[in-house]
């Protein structure tokens, strides 16, 4: 724990000395803006958990045939705000925030830049029940049973993830426990690996805000395999864990109360996301966990066009799929719209005059609120 803590630590402080160094021609509020940085850091690693307001992740789930929820916001970045403090404001994991404004400066982004919030999302592929965890998206989502009567929803929140050497393993599992203020012991390959660094630490870490599962958790049916909180919320949305699945501290305590015993869990990669919604075709694109030694593999891309029901195109337009497939935005981005049985491939700018629902999927926040 101690290792991993020094290294995001490490990594963090030497962007923000860089950030500092690189913006001399910013007002004399560059460096004090850099020091509250480093306050905010050691604020949220642990010696002080501070609890932002955040978004509420729950919403209606589509009918048949449909698969997008939530829609796509935008605010206003002020002048003490990192795409952290964003992040966990609208309870979006570091990865997604990053990927949707690639030229935004994560630490210091400029005053009254437009932020993209990628708070709509493409449901993975396959059955809608108990938890499904997305790997590549680091995001999961939890399809509670309805009450008599009532209809169904889906709960989505972002996670951390294994980093390398410490990969989340892809499966079906079942919640077998549900532990309030755990223990942890550290596996003796992390505590060997701590005094390798020159690092004494302690195995057993009882409660408290030491402790790397925060403050609940839920045991899956592997060895060492858990959903859990936290006492680093910034690293959700990150590789750092040694495998478990991290949420933020807000998010397990919400989580926690909803999922019974025996919640099957369904832990699944799909970097390439794909489904309609009002006959439009969308595709959602991550950076996968996993490559091959030739970089990343598009095979899911082109056969998720497939299955879709869109493969008769020209190259020109297969050449643009791909394009867009490699940015990773993490955006669900119309691709395709069905008119009297026939796929056309669209425009952005074209569905949203088409579709009313993605037309009103850009919903403007105001800053005032946030």
């Amino acid at each position: 724990m101690a290792l991993d803590l020094l290294k995001e630590y490490k990594t963090m402080l030497v962007r923000l000395l860089q950030v500092t160094k690189t913006r001399k021609r910013r007002q004399n509020g560059a460096l004090n803006q850099s020091i509250r940085l480093c306050f905010k850091l050691l604020i949220v690693g642990g010696l002080l958990l501070v609890h932002f307001p955040v978004q509420a992740g729950s919403y209606p789930l589509p009918d048949a045939g449909n698969n997008l929820v939530g829609k796509i916001q935008y605010i206003e970045a002020r002048a003490q705000d990192t795409l952290l403090d964003i992040a966990r404001k609208y309870d979006l994991g570091f990865n997604e925030i990053t990927a949707a404004n690639p030229g935004i400066d994560p630490w210091l982004p400029e005053q009254g830049a437009r932020i993209v919030l990628p708070t709509r999302f493409i449901i993975p592929q396959g059955p809608r029940e108990g938890i499904v965890v997305n790997l590549a998206e680091m995001r999961l989502y939890y399809f509670p049973e309805p009450k008599k009567g009532g209809a169904r929803k889906v709960i989505t929140h972002p996670i951390g993830i294994g980093r390398q050497g410490w990969a989340t393993p892809v499966g079906d599992y079942h919640i077998v426990m549900k532990i309030e203020k755990p223990s942890w012991t550290m596996p003796i390959s992390v505590y060997q690996e701590s005094l390798a660094n020159g690092i004494k630490s302690r195995r057993l870490i009882p409660p408290g805000p030491d402790n790397p599962l925060g403050d609940f958790a839920m045991q899956l049916n592997a060895d060492g395999l858990l959903i859990h909180g936290t006492n680093r919320p910034f690293s959700i949305g990150m590789r750092v864990s040694h495998g478990c699945l991290r949420l933020y501290p807000e998010d397990i305590r919400s989580l926690i109360t909803k999922v019974p015993k025996g919640t099957p869990v369904h832990i699944v990669e799909q970097p390439y996301k794909f489904g309609y919604e009002n006959e439009v075709l969308f595709m959602e694109a991550h950076e996968p966990v996993v490559k091959n030694k030739n970089g990343i593999n598009l095979t899911p891309v082109i056969s998720g066009v497939v299955r879709s029901g869109a493969d008769k195109m020209s190259p020109e337009v297969w050449e643009h799929i791909v394009s867009l497939a490699r940015q990773h935005t993490g955006v669900p981005i119309p691709l395709f719209q069905k008119t009297d049985g026939q796929r056309t491939a669209v425009q952005q700018s074209t569905v949203q005059k088409k579709s009313t629902s993605t037309k009103t999927a850009a919903v403007s926040v105001s800053s005032a609120t946030h």
